[in-house]
């Protein structure tokens, strides 16, 4: 017999995700495609939207082909805040430039600055202006790419590219807007004109609605690549980490929720409007929320990156050896700055550090060295959270990193903070079917998605990790001249030689 069910799809940075869900909460099909993003140059960080569409489509395909469940209703989100730039006709102009992993910008952030100060942008927008803005993003395409930016005619960000090509209507959610600092007003909740008709003239900014409104209906023409039927009514979406809060009933104010990705994003809603210049002041996804946020540029990113290293383990493998490492890994610490750093230093220049190596070092030091940067680099951010006013009652972990109990447990020994894990930590796929379901029927999403266990931190390791807390603040402070002359050098490699040569001569051994 046929069910009715719900697909949510989230476009991730390095997988787009799809679930297919009956009107219960209960997950009857998943499936990944996995996919890698461009870096042309260092700090670049790109991709192809049209990559994104024919995942969504073959996500859709596969989850229906069973054909054991009719869908009523389409939920989206993805990574963002991002930059895809259209033409009048929503045809992609170049490749999306992606959220605070991509810190070419900073050049507009200084000029925006000066041009509008940073005290007003604060206070109108929530935010200062850093890599995360899209705006400075729109800004740079004006400035270094003219000719193709006179093209430009329409903002997309992945959820509302998909809302787009399923229904052909041309909407935002309100809490990605909310991340095109200074584009927005998170006062008054719209787009603030005089500053956007002067970065961006002809522009035509997305008309705003909320997460879990209906943006519109599948055409026939998607219908028809999809498999969905015409007519179903698909939510407006917004970025992947406020749909992974949803995701897991993080929405009360005084919740803070941790999404272990590629990157850690740290959510914690708030009862009023708040700004700090090293967190972003935000709308919710929700009507009438307020979010302090934080993201870290790296974290699952670097265990993938050791994973290669090390010639492809199995995950539970690398976290065994972990394990025995034991606290401290041996004497290793590690800065997480691998892609630069986003909240709370806010330092595009930031690089990765790894401290105390010898050569009795293992790989479960490396890899326990990198799961404890994360533990510390997420107490840094509620540490500033707290300092700017965040009201932080309740942890809820959400995303890939929470399967196993050794991340998890790393950070609640190192913050000192348990956190509560849900029944389905799938993320932002399923908070995308939960909106989608709330369209079509009453649903709660206690009863979809159950707190199944409580992470406690260990007393006994509080003192250990006080000190290598301490450690870890002194080595950005240290390094950071050095790391900043490093990343410079970076850059003139980078220009002085094809990226294309570089990856040649790196990977088969050959002369650039």
């Amino acid at each position: 017999m046929r069910v009715a069910a719900v697909i949510g799809v989230d476009i991730g940075t390095s997988s787009s995700k799809g679930v297919l869900v009956d009107l219960g909460g209960r997950v009857i099909g998943s499936c990944t495609r996995h996919h890698e993003v461009d870096r042309p140059r260092p700090g670049w960080v790109e991709m192809d939207a049209e990559i994104w569409w024919q995942e969504f489509v073959g996500i859709t395909r596969e989850l229906l082909a069973p054909g054991e469940a009719d869908v009523v209703a389409v939920g989206v989100s993805g990574m963002g805040p991002c930059v895809l730039l259209t033409d009048a006709d929503g045809v992609p102009l170049r490749a999306s430039i992606l959220y605070g992993i991509d810190t070419r910008s900073t050049g507009q952030i200084a000029r925006l600055n000066e041009r509008f100060g940073e005290n007003a942008i604060m206070q109108r927008c929530g935010s200062a202006l850093s890599t995360q803005s899209a705006g400075a993003k729109i800004a740079w395409v004006a400035d270094t790419e003219p000719h193709l930016f006179a093209r430009a005619r329409r903002l997309f960000m992945p959820g509302s590219w998909l809302a787009f090509k399923l229904t052909g209507e041309y909407v935002l959610d309100q809490h990605s807007a909310s991340q095109c600092t200074p584009l927005y007003d998170t006062e008054n909740l719209t787009w603030y004109l005089p500053w956007a008709k002067e970065i961006a003239p002809e522009l035509v900014l997305p008309p705003l609605r909320w997460a879990g409104e209906v943006a519109g209906s599948v055409t026939a023409e998607a219908a028809s690549l999809t498999g969905l039927r015409v007519g179903t009514p698909v939510i407006t979406g917004t970025i992947d980490a406020w749909s992974e809060a949803i995701s897991v009933g993080a929405q009360g104010v005084g919740d803070l929720m941790l999404m272990y990705g590629t990157t850690m994003f740290l959510v914690n809603t708030v009862p009023n409007r708040l700004t700090s210049p090293s967190l972003w002041g935000t709308v919710g996804a929700l009507p009438g929320t307020r979010n302090l946020a934080a993201g870290m540029a790296t974290s699952g990113a670097i265990t993938g990156w050791l994973r290669d290293l090390f010639g492809s383990p199995d995950y539970p493998e690398l976290l065994r050896l972990a394990e025995l490492s034991g606290p401290g890994a041996g004497g290793l610490l590690m800065l997480p700055y691998f892609a630069g750093e986003r909240t709370p230093i806010m330092d595009p220049h930031a690089r990765g550090v790894i401290a105390g190596l010898t050569v009795s070092h293992t790989r479960g030091d490396l890899y326990r060295a990198a799961l404890e940067a994360t533990g510390l680099g997420v107490r840094h951010n509620i540490e500033t959270m707290q300092a700017a006013g965040g009201d932080i009652r309740r942890v809820v972990a959400v995303g890939g990193g929470t399967q196993g109990k050794l991340w998890t447990q790393v950070v609640s020994d190192i913050t000192g903070r348990a956190q509560d894990i849900p029944s389905q930590t799938i993320g932002a796929s399923y908070g995308g079917a939960f909106l989608a379901a709330q369209v079509v029927t009453d649903v709660s999403i206690e009863a979809w998605n159950a707190i199944r266990e409580i992470r406690e931190p260990r007393p006994e390791l509080a003192a250990d990790y006080e000190e290598l807390y301490a450690l870890y603040r002194e080595l950005y402070t240290g390094s950071k001249n050095i790391a900043h002359g490093l990343a410079a050098r970076q850059e003139r490699l980078t220009a002085e030689t094809p990226p294309l040569a570089q990856r040649k001569a790196r990977t088969e051994g050959v002369a650039p």
